[in-house]
């Protein structure tokens, strides 16, 4: 819909046109690198969104193209460049210098959706704020990643933000120190609440016309990712503290248990029906009416004395028999997998994605819209589209191209 229309859908009008249509016919540019904003853009482009990625000439893309791990090899796609972006053309285009800009803006005139992910201050340097870019469609959605705010001129980065955030502090041992997660979670954490926020502006634009502009900080989605530790200290004024993968309010949940053939698993026993069964199938049937076990206050309370119970009896057993019984108990219980092991379990194989020799993730995984999905195109090499979207797109001839290159400008 053009920002000069008016017209509005009901609520089941808007979810028929986004569920049967998906984002097949939107282009959305993303100005944005690392981890954070370019999930968001590959989320657009598995439900069918042509994404354009606009990458620096200058530093040669994304830095992410160079974060190769031990083993990988020069001149070739970094895993960590490919993990979020699937599906999207790369633009080799200098948006410092007026060309660039004037390419740019003729693509946003055609686009539906901007990601930035720009330090405090310069996104307008660049000319590339939304107050500017709204001025070349006017029904724009502009989804913007910061750090800690636009207000702030601190850089942030995920390692950082989860020390801050509290996070690092409650992760770990208690006998160790505090410890950062190994997944860049709050970047993923803030990558979510900004594909919500543009998906609430986008069913504004179908009611009304108007395009948006929405933000989202680290910061922020860190902090609201504190779930009940945040409210374990704002309610009980209980300072969350290290304790391996203990639960700080139910017990057994999240001790990780050996088996007799040495496999680690864990439990996840949240009501006083599991334990009971738990407790049934390791044989330990007076245990759920012992004062000590009976309520999950007394297991948190006494949480040692159970772990050393539970310990030995699980001792007993192999792992699959244990897993495969406690199963059919409904309890909750899993084994410790590797990452090797967790993508090789069936329930991985639909999210996985495969094209020549690249290897990936699904980013969405809803599996009634995401059946629907258009075909998803490999991770990009630098600059791999830039002469397809300037003679498809934007109708420039060789020599205007030529002139452009001259310049500069890619």
């Amino acid at each position: 819909m053009s920002g000069t229309e008016s017209a509005r859908y009901s609520y089941k009008e808007i979810r028929t046109m986004i569920s049967h249509d998906l984002f097949k016919g939107c282009r959305v540019i993303e100005l944005a690198s690392v981890l954070a904003g370019p999930s968001v853009g590959q989320f657009f482009a598995e439900l069918g969104a042509e994404v354009i990625k606009v990458e620096n000439p200058g530093t040669h893309g994304d830095v992410t193209r160079s974060w190769r791990g031990k083993g990988e090899k020069e001149n070739t796609l970094s895993a960590y460049f490919c993990c979020t972006n699937w599906g999207k053309k790369s633009l080799a285009l200098d948006i410092s210098k007026v060309p660039g800009q004037e390419i740019l803006y003729k693509l946003i005139a055609s686009s539906d959706f901007v990601i930035t992910s720009y330090k405090s201050g310069d996104a307008v340097r660049l000319g590339v704020d939304y107050e500017t870019l709204s001025r070349h469609k006017k029904d724009l959605v502009y989804g913007e990643i910061t750090g800690y705010g636009q207000r702030d001129l601190k850089v942030g980065y995920d390692a950082v933000i989860q020390a801050e955030a509290g996070f690092m502090s409650m992760n770990g041992h208690e006998d160790g120190p505090p410890t950062k997660m190994p997944v860049a979670l709050i970047d993923l954490l803030a990558a979510h609440q900004l594909k919500e926020a543009m998906l609430l502006a986008y069913i504004q634009k179908l009611q009304t016309g108007d395009g948006a502009y929405v933000s989202v900080s680290l910061l922020d989605a860190a902090l609201a990712s504190l779930a009940n530790q945040g409210t374990n200290w704002l309610m009980a004024k209980s300072n969350p503290q290290r304790k391996g993968s203990t639960h700080p309010n139910i017990a057994p949940y999240g001790d990780i248990y050996h088996t007799r053939d040495s496999r680690q698993i864990i439990l996840a026993v949240g009501t006083n029906r599991q334990f009971k069964q738990l407790c049934q199938v390791l044989d330990m049937k007076h245990i759920p009416e012992d004062i000590d076990f009976n309520t999950n206050e007394n297991r948190v309370k006494n949480r040692q004395k159970l772990l050393v119970l539970l310990a030995a009896k699980i001792r007993m057993w192999t792992g699959d028999l244990l897993i495969e019984k406690l199963n059919a108990a409904n309890v909750p219980v899993g084994s410790v997998n590797t990452v090797a092991e967790a993508l090789a379990l069936p329930y991985a194989s639909a999210l996985l994605l495969k094209k020549n020799d690249f290897s990936g993730v699904r980013s969405f995984t809803e599996k009634g819209i995401l059946e629907k999905s258009s075909h998803i195109l490999p991770p990009p090499q630098f600059g791999e589209h830039t002469q397809e979207i300037l003679r498809d797109i934007l109708s420039l001839d060789t020599s205007e191209i030529n002139i452009l290159i001259n310049k500069g400008t890619f």
